[in-house]
Parts: C-alpha cells; sequence; structure tokens
C-alpha cells in the first residue's frame, strides 16, 4: 500500500528527529557471502561441520563424561598446530601438565599449541588480544567465570556473559572457539537454554562410554546440515575416525532367535546393525517393557498391534529389546527388524542369517517404504547378505532376493 505524501513527510520528519536513517534493503538486494572453511584434520568432524571449521564460528560440544570431548578437541588442536596453526587450549578443570600428559598419547606435542590453565575470563581475552591465536578451545564453559558478574562460575549469568564475550571475540577477530559444555543428569547441556542458542553449532557426542564407538551428531548448525553424523572409535591414541565401521554393529555366526538385522541411515551413511529382542513370561501381574537404544514407547506400540492383528498374546510377557553395538535409532526403517526379532524370540525360531529386514510399520498394521532403499541394499549386499524382506519389489536392480511383505501377518507367513 503506498504511503500519502502527508504519511510520507510525516515518516521523514520521524526520521530525522530520531537521527536514523532507513537501513532495511530489498533480499534481492543483498550480496551473497561464500562460507569459506578450513580441515581440522580430522574427516568426521569435518564432515558433522558441514565440511570443515568456518572462522569465527562459536561451536559447542556436549557429551557425558569421558565420551571423549577433551581427547578429540585437544588432538584437533594437534593437528592444527602442526600444520602451523596456533592453537590455544584453556583448561578450567586440569593443569597444564594433566593435559601434556594426554597429547603424549594423543601424539598432539606441537610448538604452536599453547595451554593455558585459567578460570577468570579477563585473563584468556587479555591472553588472546596479546598473542594472536588461529583457533580456540574453551574447556569447558562452566568452569570460566568473570570478574564483573557477582555470581559463581556455571550460573546462568555467568554462562551467558561469558558466552557473549566469545561470541563478540570470535566474530570481531575471526577465530573460530570450540567450548565444551557439561551435561546434566537429564542429558541436556549444562546451563541456561540461551547458551544454544547463541553458538552457531551445536554438537553433541552419544554412545557408551564403555564401548569403544561414539557418534558425534549435529543438532544445530548455522553454516550447513545437520542430517549428518560422524563416528569415531576410541583406542589408546585417543579418539580417531572409524574407518571400518561396516561389521561394528552386528555378528555373523550361528543364526539366534530374536535377532534381526536391518540398514538404518545416519545422514549419508548407511548402517547395517543387529536387532536383539527377548520375550519371557512375566512373573508379576504387569508386564515389562524395556528398550537400549530404541524408543519404549514406539516398541509398546508395536506389541499392541502385534497383539491387535496376530493375536499374540504379549500382555503375558516380559519384552526386552536392545540394539547391538550402543548405536540409538532414531528413524522406523527398524520397525520391520524389530517385529521380525520379537516373533523370533517368541516362538523360539531363529531366522535367516542371509536376511535383511527393512520398512516401516504404521497403526495399521500395513508396511511401507522407507528412503534410500539403494544405498542400504547395496551396503547390505556388500556386507555378505543375499536376501531382503520389503514393503514393495525395488524399482531398481539389485542382485539380492527380494521378498514383499506388505503387512505383518505376511512377515510371520515369510517366518
Amino acid at each position: 500500500m503506498e504511503l500519502s505524501a502527508e504519511q510520507q513527510k510525516m515518516m521523514a520528519e520521524i526520521s530525522q528527529a530520531s537521527g536514523l536513517a532507513p537501513k532495511a534493503k530489498p533480499i534481492t538486494q543483498i550480496e551473497d557471502e561464500e562460507v569459506t572453511r578450513f580441515s581440522s584434520g580430522d574427516s568426521e568432524l569435518d564432515l558433522v561441520l558441514g565440511g570443515g571449521i568456518v572462522p569465527g564460528s562459536l561451536v559447542l560440544i556436549g557429551g557425558s563424561p569421558g565420551i571423549g570431548k577433551s581427547t578429540l578437541l585437544l588432538k584437533i588442536g594437534g593437528n592444527l598446530a602442526k600444520r602451523n596453526s596456533k592453537i590455544l587450549y584453556v583448561s578450567g578443570e586440569e593443569s597444564g601438565a594433566q593435559i601434556k600428559m594426554r597429547a603424549n598419547r594423543l601424539g598432539a606435542n606441537h610448538e604452536s599449541l599453547y595451554l593455558l590453565s585459567e578460570i577468570r575470563l579477563e585473563a584468556v581475552m587479555a591472553e588472546v588480544s596479546q598473542n594472536g591465536y588461529d583457533l580456540i578451545i574453551i574447556d569447558s564453559i562452566q568452569t570460566l567465570y568473570s570478574d564483573s558478574i557477582p555470581s559463581a562460575p556455571g550460573s546462568v549469568t555467568q554462562v551467558r556473559t561469558i558466552t557473549f564475550d566469545l561470541m563478540r571475540m570470535a566474530k570481531e577477530k575471526q577465530i573460530p572457539v570450540f567450548i565444551i559444555g557439561h551435561i546434566t543428569k537429564e542429558g541436556s547441556i549444562a546451563g541456561p537454554r540461551v547458551l544454544e542458542h547463541m553458538v552457531d553449532t551445536v554438537l553433541y557426542f552419544e554412545g557408551d562410554a564403555s564401548r569403544e564407538i561414539r557418534m558425534l551428531r549435529a543438532f544445530k548448525n548455522r553454516f550447513g546440515s545437520t542430517s549428518e553424523v560422524g563416528i569415531f572409535e576410541m583406542t589408546h591414541e585417543g579418539l580417531v575416525s572409524a574407518k571400518n565401521i561396516a561389521s561394528k554393529f552386528f555378528s555373523r555366526g550361528k543364526p539366534n532367535a530374536g535377532s534381526a538385522v536391518t540398514v538404518i541411515m545416519e545422514g549419508t551413511r548407511p548402517l547395517v546393525i543387529e536387532v536383539q529382542a527377548l520375550v519371557a513370561e512375566s512373573g508379576y501381574g504387569n508386564p515389562k517393557r524395556s528398550t537400549t537404544g530404541y524408543d519404549a514407547s514406539r516398541l509398546t506400540m508395536l506389541l499392541a498391534l502385534l497383539e491387535k492383528k496376530l493375536d499374540l498374546p504379549f500382555n503375558q510377557y516380559d519384552v526386552f529389546v536392545n540394539i547391538a553395538g550402543g548405536i540409538k535409532i532414531n528413524e522406523p526403517a527398524a520397525d520391520l527388524a524389530i517385529i521380525a526379532a520379537i516373533i523370533s524370540s517368541f516362538r523360539n525360531r531363529p531366522l535367516s542369517d542371509e536376511s535383511v529386514f527393512i520398512g516401516e510399520v504404521s497403526l495399521i498394521g500395513d508396511i511401507r517404504e522407507v528412503f534410500h532403499l539403494e544405498q542400504r541394499l547395496r551396503e547390505a549386499q556388500t556386507l555378505g547378505f543375499s536376501k531382503a524382506i520389503l514393503p514393495n519389489k525395488p524399482s531398481f536392480k539389485t542382485p539380492m532376493k527380494c521378498y514383499v511383505a506388505e503387512e505383518v501377518a505376511k512377515v510371520v507367513e515369510w517366518m
């Protein structure tokens, strides 16, 4: 709607009185800016970050204690220092001698890697101002405090203020900053939620600290996609990119009742995983439902579906489901394998060790197609599987024998 001459004159007078000139532009007149990146020296971390580290970015890494946050960032610091980049590692929890012991084990001892054991933000900022650095690592954000804030380290006000100052420094000096954040018992990063909103990228480590496989997932990334997942393996040399993960999530041997294999997608990477189920008679009034690596509410839904469609009395049985390898399933493509494993355990009948089950199960009992089927079957065929149970015949050529199961009852017939 066009303004009248009187309205335009009034708007001009208001603008002059306030001393502010209009600065808004049509989006078509905004020039595109190409995001530059450089490699961290670790292919899996580069993948999760969207192709590499962006200058001036603020990256938050969270995870449970002992999962490998400090180990990964110290090794990344060593990788960059080896290329003559000047790296500052700030630790408020460990002494320089403790960090060097870990650096010896990781092979991260280089002249360009500087250690600073400090918890005062002002001292850290002074160090950065006096000596130019190419990347800064903060371990951890909850240990830092600012003299200008009269509250304890880790408090909401302290974390918010410190994160804002680090963000301003990163943007002004175009220095990437990596921040380690502690995890609460609920699994979220400790501190105010605004912390995650202020940073450019939020990464979470997933996995069991007692297992060697760890997964790094992006929950927020202003410079790339959040669909990619990095997979690491904990070795005596620290966290390294898992180069051979194909057989980490399933085992080949004598077929056992209650075991089924499926293929899930983690980003653009297909993973063949083993689903394990145990069905046992319940000795109490309320049957138990327990899952590891799988959504418990979805398991309850699938059991109710089996009771409704197949008249299986699971209300009298305890049901336990486990995803081998410590991985967590976040997509419904494993539903068919879950059902196959449960029925296999219930009837004590092993499934073929040459078969994979791929399909989403709906509430009405039909089995639906999933995305990236060609990549899934190609990965399964590469690992020696020759049969696939699917909701439909694939539209592409595959050397695998494909059996169609359009509804849950067809799975029982195939078994």
